[in-house]
């Protein structure tokens, strides 16, 4: 489309973003404590973005946890700060 100046006008599709939900929070939680063996990894939500979750082993925060929604695929990826290696 263009304005009425010629120049094209720059669209954005605004897509539902992907929502991480209570449900899927424990589900995600059970697997993680089952996968490494930790009764006390626990997943919490972060607050500011709803695709996204803090994880934590105690009180310990080590990753975040981030659901991505493509074409109708659901993967979920865990980022570990490269700073947070340094402290290891």
């Amino acid at each position: 489309m263009k304005t009425n100046d010629g120049h094209k006008r720059i669209t954005q599709r605004h897509e539902k973003e992907p929502n991480v939900d209570k449900a899927e929070l424990a589900k995600l939680e059970a697997y993680l404590r089952k996968t490494f063996g930790l009764k006390n990894i626990g997943l919490r939500p972060q607050p500011k973005k709803n695709d996204m979750a803090e994880v934590f082993i105690g009180d310990e925060f080590i990753a975040t946890l981030y659901r991505i929604d493509e074409d109708g695929e659901v993967e979920y990826q865990m980022a570990i700060l490269e700073m947070d290696l340094e402290e290891a």
